[in-house]
């Protein structure tokens, strides 16, 4: 049996979509085992009796939990380079670049953005409770969404003159301006942290990333805003991943339909083949039969009008359709470099058997 061929484009195609199903599978997988440890980590309330807790806990440590409070620097806070009397722990400046890029294949104009500048300040803080416990927050610029108050923005428009204008079209980018902007977690604001918790040898509570891998958040919303959210993330990765995996179980489908119509091909072709072989069979009995009762006679030869056009020794002895001349035998019709009838040049859509009383 010939090998199966599978097309480059194919090939391809089912490739892809098996291999990006794959890595967004394992996303899902990832966003799923964070909702699930969100869903079973404790909600603790931060007071005096957090310390106790922890002091009666093996290894005075806590894997999971989820903690809210105020953020109150450890000494002195950030202060604002724009707004004044704003002041906070985590600082973040940025300066952006936005301009207009010629697009040749939509032939329009597109906005782009580039970050030209960018600068992350932080000092340390903690989040205070009731009877002002508080618990020190570690590593705050690793915590996954951590949005800040936007206290400052200013766009400052990019001026040209005549020179820059013909500058612009011949290099296919026309700037607009820059963005400045500064973003702040002030001092006050309500902070969720969902991490590991642990007593310092000093008494001392701290928040810190949990040791096994778990992700480590910091938010401004209240922790059912983050689950959900977070729910929600694992639920589009979910369907990303079955969508391509549809596409790649649609091209298998799609392969194996092929196949088996090119192995339908194979036993027609092969069923038409015996049935020739025994036609051919039974024409050379009788052939040698009739020869047998003639005297001095000699092989027998094919009658010329009844000779394969294309061998010329053969007898005809296949019907071409849809077209309907009879004008080769089997064996030339299997070596025709094209499914076309050498009569009518016809594309051959099936061939039967010609059966000679």
């Amino acid at each position: 049996m010939e090998e199966f061929p599978v097309r480059t484009v194919e090939g391809l195609c089912l490739g892809t979509s098996l291999a990006i199903s794959g890595f967004f599978y394992y996303i899902y997988r990832k966003k799923r085992r964070t909702v699930d440890k969100l869903n079973d980590a404790p909600q603790l309330t931060l007071d005096g009796k957090l310390a106790g807790l922890l002091n009666v806990t093996p290894g005075k440590c806590l894997q999971y939990v989820v903690i809210e409070g105020a953020v109150q620097p450890l000494g002195e806070p950030l202060r604002s380079q724009f707004q004044e009397g704003s002041v906070g722990v985590v600082q973040k400046l940025m300066l952006r670049e936005h301009k207009l890029v010629w697009n040749s294949l939509s032939r329009t104009w597109t906005d782009s953005e580039r970050v030209l500048h960018q600068r992350v300040n932080a000092v340390p803080f903690s989040l205070v409770g009731s009877d002002e416990a508080n618990v020190r927050v570690l590593c705050p610029l690793e915590a996954s969404g951590l949005e800040m108050e936007i206290i400052h923005e200013k766009f400052h428009q990019a001026t040209y003159g005549f020179t820059d204008i013909i500058g612009q079209y011949l290099s296919g980018e026309k700037p607009k301006g820059q963005l400045e902007t500064e973003e702040m977690l002030k001092v006050g604001a309500t902070l969720t942290g969902v991490g590991e918790l642990i007593l310092d040898t000093d008494r001392v509570l701290k928040l810190r990333p949990p040791t096994d891998g778990s992700e480590y958040f910091l938010t401004t919303s209240d922790f059912e805003t983050l689950r959900l959210e977070q729910e929600g993330q694992a639920v589009v990765w979910q369907v990303l991943a079955s969508v391509f995996a549809l596409a790649g179980s649609a091209i298998l489908f799609w392969l194996g339909h092929r196949y088996y119509r090119s192995l339908r091909v194979r036993w027609d072709q092969e069923r038409l083949r015996r049935e020739f072989e025994r036609l051919a069979a039974g024409g050379t009995g009788e052939g040698s039969t009739a020869g047998d009762t003639q005297e001095g006679s000699g092989e027998q030869e094919t009658p010329l009008g009844n000779a394969c056009v294309i061998c010329l020794t053969q007898p005809r002895s296949c019907v071409l359709l849809e077209c309907g001349h009879v004008c080769c035998c089997y064996s030339c019709y299997q070596a025709l470099p094209k499914p076309t009838c050498p009569i009518c040049r016809q594309v051959i859509k099936r061939v039967v058997p010609l059966y000679q009383a």
